[in-house]
Formats: structure tokens, C-alpha cells, sequence
């Protein structure tokens, strides 16, 4: 299991294209192999910052996902809607447990 978090810094005015652009994308990533969730959500704290939460069987499968039609054709899109370089963080399911 691993989970992948990607924060967007989004233009105001470019959001509204963002997210219409993700909306394809998230469809077609859920019913790729080794997907188990995959979701877009806006902070409270901030409206232009948007994080993809998504959770993969194995980190095997992300090569394939980045490589995927569809996150190609996102990508076009998201890359003029971004105000700063995309965050992301490959995280596995290990606690770390109270010393």
C-alpha cells in the first residue's frame, strides 16, 4: 500500500479549468488497476490550494498511472493553471509508534 499527496498551487482564475480537467482524470484513474481511492479536494484554508489524495495497492502501479492517456491530457491542462511547482509526497501506511 502507499498513498500519494499532491498539493496544487492554483491561479484564481485558472481553477475553474482545473478542476473541469480533473474531473475526467479522476474517473478514469479510479478504474485503473491498483487504485484504491483517488480524490481532488480545496483547502479551508486556502481556496486556490487543491491536494489529490490518492491510495495505490503498490508503488508499482504509479509509473503506469503517470503514464496513463488521461493524466497526459490532464497534465496539458493543469500545467498553465498551476502558480507554483506541485508538491508531492509517496507516503507509506508505517506508524511510528509513542516512544
Amino acid at each position: 500500500m502507499v498513498f500519494v499527496i499532491a498539493t496544487l498551487a492554483v491561479k484564481p482564475e485558472a481553477k475553474a479549468d482545473l478542476i473541469a480537467a480533473s474531473k475526467d482524470a479522476i474517473a478514469a484513474t479510479r478504474k485503473e488497476k491498483g487504485c484504491v481511492s483517488y480524490d481532488l479536494f480545496e483547502s479551508t484554508f486556502d481556496p486556490n490550494k487543491l491536494t489529490f489524495v490518492e491510495e495505490w495497492e503498490s508503488p508499482d502501479c504509479l509509473p503506469l498511472h503517470s503514464k496513463s492517456d488521461h493524466m497526459r491530457a490532464f497534465g496539458r491542462v493543469a500545467v498553465k493553471c498551476f502558480a507554483a511547482p506541485v508538491q508531492v509526497q509517496i507516503i507509506t501506511p508505517e506508524k511510528i509508534e509513542k516512544r
